[in-house]
């Protein structure tokens, strides 16, 4: 069995893309400039993270015009809902571990 830090998930080490996750878990989807005021962070900071979580398919994005407005959206899926559940997880066990 891993011990808690090996559990770990590297993906999640940016506090930009923990904060994105910990915002999917809780909404159904979110745009792009709802998570730049959230995290307060610049537009290429968070498609840069973005683009890393789609890689893992830890999130879908979704582009589309709203009237003649372009609109990006992103949502958590199943096997990124998993591995960021399994990362807290592993983060709680470290703790209690240190107490």
């Amino acid at each position: 069995m891993k011990n808690s830090i090996e559990a770990l998930n590297k993906a999640f080490e940016s506090r930009v893309r923990l904060g994105i996750m910990s915002i999917l878990m809780v909404a159904e989807s979110v745009d792009f400039g709802t998570l730049k005021a959230e995290l307060k962070i610049t537009d290429g900071n968070i498609a840069s993270h973005i683009s890393a979580l789609e890689k893992l398919e830890y999130i879908n994005v979704k582009k589309q015009f709203i009237g003649k407005k372009p609109n990006t959206t992103y949502t958590i899926t199943a096997k990124g809902r998993k591995a960021f559940t399994l990362h807290i997880h592993a983060l709680e066990k470290l703790i209690n571990q240190t107490l």
